[in-house]
């Protein structure tokens, strides 16, 4: 009795998140399994900017959101990710998040990946590399001193995050920094389709427009921004119709 209970209880952990109960929400999407994640053997990843990309199956997608965290829009993210019990990644400015560490230390506690975005969203490729480096080595910190209370400014060089997970702004890279970025161990995210939030449209218009995206590639890295109000009203319906579509979200985390 005692071995069966154990082989029941195995099996319960192992199973994916969609297959659990979602406190509230019975029909929820959940989340279909983890993926590791390491610069080892995935330096880059994300067709738009990439040859490769994560090895995804058919229907299955990776949700991920830029710029935050910002106090009007995130919490709203946050709370269609938990109705869904779905997990995401956010690439959040280092600015930003030492304005909002709150929102911060809530996507980390409620399961999500904080990756990096930079301090201020400049356009790497336009700096040296120094240059490049010190706002990288900034971003890190001030993130990390966020979400996770660090307390040592990013003396170190180079500074060593918690989540080797980065996303250049704009997706303004260079073969150096590339080359600059695996040699650190850090993956550089690009995407395999985005919503285009950066532009005037209608929570609907983005609906329409991201799923018709996600329709003809039918998997994928998404990139969203959690700072467009848009994307925020967007995000419930987006949630409720990949999942009768029958795509399925993996979460990203470091490997290795």
């Amino acid at each position: 009795m005692v071995r069966a209970l154990t082989i029941i209880a195995a099996v319960l952990l192992a199973m994916p998140a969609r297959a659990q109960t979602c406190p509230g929400n019975p029909d929820a999407l959940g989340t279909a399994r983890v993926l590791s994640v390491s610069a080892a053997t995935t330096p880059r990843v994300g067709r738009k900017q990439f040859p490769g990309t994560l090895p995804l199956a058919a229907k299955e997608v990776v949700l991920t959101f830029d710029d935050g965290p910002w106090p009007g829009t995130t919490p709203k993210v946050l709370d269609a990710l938990k109705h869904e019990c779905v997990r995401a990644t956010f690439f959040l400015l280092g600015r930003n998040a030492l304005a909002a560490p709150a929102l911060a230390r809530r996507e980390l506690a409620e399961g999500h990946t904080v990756g990096y975005h930079t301090f201020a969203h400049p356009l790497l490729s336009k700096m040296s590399l120094a240059a490049a480096d010190a706002e990288v080595d900034r971003g890190i910190a001030a993130v990390d001193r966020a979400a996770y209370g660090d307390t040592t400014e990013a003396k170190e060089h180079p500074a060593r995050p918690h989540t080797p997970f980065f996303r250049f702004p704009g997706f303004a890279a260079s073969p150096a920094l590339l080359e600059h970025m695996q040699a650190r161990g850090l993956v550089v995210f690009g995407a395999d389709l985005w919503a285009s939030d950066w532009n005037p449209m209608t929570p609907e218009q983005e609906l329409g427009l991201i799923l018709r995206r996600l329709d003809a590639v039918g998997r994928g890295i998404i990139l969203f921004h959690d700072t467009k109000s848009e994307t925020t009203r967007m995000l419930p319906a987006f949630l409720r119709a990949i999942k009768a579509r029958g795509y399925h979200v993996v979460h990203i985390v470091p490997g290795g």
